[in-house]
């Protein structure tokens, strides 16, 4: 439970477990992987993981939006990499972690299963659980899990299986994590992040927090839903998990664009993103969750609702590039500022989404008042 944040804590795991230079595949990060398992590109190594270690992405099939995991196992053959990440960023389906299990096996590879945005969903039961296939998991705790900033690693511990002269082996990975986390690469534990942890594991266990997760999972189907009907295009088409990758292309527009007129009119979202791209700072994509507003209250006819603003802000977008004198985002952010007409819509959007949140006070407000207690 000391690891900082869920890079650290796989950094910890790759340190403890690897010699340098050993191979780590792990899912792209324009495909929805995740920085902190190596991400590179052709001329730099972006990730510090993938200067201390060497990387190799797997990807999704482009024509269905699904992990490709017969090229990941072909791939594979030929990388034989140590260790094997089953995890995502911005991946709106479920990981098959049988067949990965399957491929570490024939490599002889560590299953590394980061559930860092599912985690919440696997303590409710409500997604299938990495923890009957994986060596080693790691978690971030303020996502899905909703607890304080920090990251937890679970590795197997006791027998491996038996070799040729019959005897037992024993799984190593205790006491080289243990000091890969200190003193290898952290010192003293923050005890009051552990204790807000110990807090949110103790809610995991009751009755409500599995019926908080599974109002998750509804919300999104619902949002998934709201978006498709309006014509948006979902990445693998749909989701089975809280959260959206929405690709933006087909609209004529970009993650970086919508997501400033989203900052505009107090809806928190970020620009993702998404297969083909070629450039993190303008992708393709907007990436959504579920867990916050569900926290708040919101319902499945709620979430139809936030299609309505996320359409209204995506025309806004694209009425702001229409009438920009340029290209570059710099000129579209410029417009978005100057342009009184646009500013008058922004205003109005912002207002129609600020009065439909008072109804869900933000945990730790008093309604009468919409201040925190205190």
């Amino acid at each position: 439970v000391q690891p900082l944040s869920g890079s650290p804590a796989n950094f910890h795991v790759y340190t403890a477990l690897l010699k340098p230079h050993e191979r780590i595949m792990a899912l792209d990060l324009p495909h929805g992987g995740h920085l902190s398992h190596g991400y590179q590109t052709d001329t730099k190594k972006i990730s510090a993981v993938s200067i201390f270690f060497e990387t190799m992405p797997y990807r999704l099939d482009e024509s269905t939006g699904l992990i490709d995991y017969d090229q990941m196992e072909k791939s594979a053959v030929l990388f034989r990499p140590k260790l094997i990440v089953a995890g995502a960023s911005a991946y709106a389906r479920l990981y098959d972690y049988d067949r990965m299990r399957k491929v570490c096996d024939k490599q002889k590879a560590i299953l590394l299963a980061d559930m860092a945005h599912i985690s919440g969903l696997v303590a409710a039961g409500v997604v299938p659980s990495p923890f009957d296939y994986a060596d080693v998991v790691t978690t971030t705790t303020h996502k899905s899990l909703r607890g304080p900033r920090g990251a937890m690693i679970f590795y197997r511990k006791g027998v491996k299986g038996v070799n040729k002269q019959g005897k037992e082996v024993m799984y190593d990975f205790e006491d080289k994590i243990n000091a890969a986390v200190f003193p290898g690469l952290q010192g003293g534990p923050h005890n009051h992040t552990i204790t807000g942890l110990a807090v949110a594991l103790k809610q995991a266990t009751t009755p409500e927090y599995r019926a908080y997760q599974e109002q998750v999972m509804s919300n999104c189907a619902k949002f998934a839903q709201s978006l498709t009907a309006k014509g948006y295009e979902l990445v693998s088409g749909g989701t089975d998990n809280h959260l959206v990758l929405v690709n933006l292309k087909s609209k004529g527009i970009d993650g970086s664009r919508v997501e400033k007129v989203l900052e505009n009119v107090h809806i928190a979202a970020n620009k993702n993103t998404v297969p083909g791209d070629v450039s993190a700072m303008v992708p393709g994509g907007i990436r959504m969750g579920t867990p916050a507003l569900t926290s708040r209250g919101f319902v499945e006819e709620d979430f139809a609702k936030v299609a309505d603003f996320f359409d209204a802000a995506v025309n806004l977008a694209l009425k702001v590039k229409a009438a920009a004198g340029g290209t570059k985002l710099k000129d579209f952010v410029a417009t978005l500022q100057s342009d009184s007409n646009i500013q008058s819509e922004i205003a109005k959007l912002r207002h129609d989404v600020e009065e439909y949140a008072k109804q869900f006070p933000t945990i730790g407000f008093e309604k009468e008042t919409m201040k925190y207690k205190n």
